[in-house]
């Protein structure tokens, strides 16, 4: 692992090495990293000020734009987990994740009031006024680092807990293997709680390169994303397929071809049609497209396709592909034995990837985080098959999960 471990570390390092390397694009805004720094060790001051502890979780539920990554840093540098909700989720389920994460600390600029009086609301803007920090808290590598909350079939959502060796390890194979760096420039449209959101921040943060942020209100519209993908150079795109998709509609009507030259689709299928129609809008060449899949228990992504054209004969949608660095797959029937090849079976995800489990949860921890032959795996609920060459194929859900622009959705938590 690279540095101190942890996700943030190397934000801080490039920050120290490059403080006027410009980091955050917002409206009118450029942030450089020295500013960004001093943001982030100013909020991780005003929660160690009013008692936070390494370990301790800390909601973030602010609106989108850089007080949201300053919130996230400033959270991880005082030594704590963050665990982003949307500032627009029902008041009942935000009561519910503070419940079930064991939450101490929120960082608001609304007016919510938790039902758990013992939780410390805080804003983070009044940090402005106070000394940075230091330095950034020191943390192993096998800490956590965030719980995102999924949707959970009983009706309670379910945290899933990352550590920063599990997601580090994903963030330093794929900016490898896309060779990010000062130069890449990303459109940040996941959400913070969509856990593509963690490589929008550590992956292009982490490789010094520049992350172009979007309003809420800006965040489903497309014309907006084309504007802004010319405005500042946009090379690097990473969301669910449904959002390039809106992208490519929207430029159907523009002659300017996209300034893409790095990929990255996950969450959902990904269509047959896309890889030709982005070749088509950046001017006849496909940039490195990367199909991914996983599960958010698995550290953002555990699978990845490289797509060039011609696609292989016969898919009906892009390969799932082949497992990450140090992250490995079984297809497993149901009394958990390998499937053969073409034979459909259960995806089980494992490595280094794999979550610490559902906080506060043993007994569905329990149900899918598994041992087998000495070794601990995710039983994803995913369907697939491996064709020859152990390339494989996503077959869709076992149970009646479905998913909304990549989000998994429990028909019993809508119930």
């Amino acid at each position: 692992l690279y540095g101190d471990g942890t996700i943030h570390g190397r934000i801080f390092r490039h920050a120290a090495e490059h403080p006027e390397d410009p980091a955050l694009f917002f409206a009118d805004q450029q942030i450089s990293y020295g500013r960004l720094r001093e943001s982030a060790l100013r909020v991780a001051s005003l929660l160690m000020i009013n008692g936070l502890s390494a370990g301790d979780r800390v909601m973030i539920s602010v609106p989108r734009g850089p007080l949201e990554i300053v919130s996230v840093l400033g959270v991880l540098a005082a030594g704590g987990v963050y665990v982003p909700v949307s500032a627009t989720q029902p008041d009942a389920r935000r009561n519910r994740i503070i419940h079930t994460g064991q939450i101490r600390f929120m960082l608001s600029t609304a007016s919510f009031v938790p039902e758990d009086s013992s939780v410390r609301v805080l804003n983070p803007m009044d940090a402005s006024s106070l000394d940075c920090l230091e330095a950034p808290a020191v943390r192993s590598p096998g800490d956590p680092a965030y719980i995102i909350f999924t949707s959970g079939s009983t009706g309670e959502p379910k945290g899933v807990e990352i550590s920063h060796r599990g997601a580090l390890n994903t963030i330093l194979d794929i900016t490898d293997r896309c060779a990010l760096g000062r130069s890449s420039t990303a459109l940040a449209v996941s959400a913070l709680d969509f856990d593509l959101s963690v490589f929008d921040i550590f992956g292009i943060l982490g490789a010094g390169g520049r992350l172009v942020l979007i309003s809420s209100e800006e965040r489903r519209d497309a014309s907006c994303w084309l504007s802004l993908v010319h405005r500042y150079g946009i090379n690097t795109w990473n969301s669910v397929p449904v959002l390039l998709e809106m992208l490519l509609a929207v430029h159907r009507n523009d002659n300017r071809p996209l300034p893409l030259t790095t990929v990255m689709l996950s969450g959902d299928w990904i269509n047959t049609e896309i890889p030709q129609d982005l070749a088509d809008a950046c001017g006849g060449t496909l940039p490195h497209l990367l199909a991914m899949g996983g599960a958010t228990e698995g550290s953002i992504w555990s699978n990845l396709f490289e797509v060039s054209l011609p696609l292989p004969d016969g898919w009906k949608s892009i390969p799932y592909g082949y497992p990450l660095r140090n992250q490995k797959y079984r297809i497993a029937d149901a009394k958990g034995r390998d499937c053969p090849d073409l034979v459909p079976g259960e995806l089980w995800i494992g490595g280094t990837g794999v979550a610490l489990g559902y906080v506060n949860a043993p007994e569905i921890t329990a149900a899918h985080f598994v041992e087998f032959e000495g070794e601990r795996w995710y039983r994803t609920g995913d369907q697939g098959r491996y064709h020859k060459g152990g390339i494989m194929e996503f077959l869709g859900r076992l149970d009646h999960q479905v998913k909304v622009r990549g989000h998994r959705i429990e028909l019993g938590e809508i119930e």
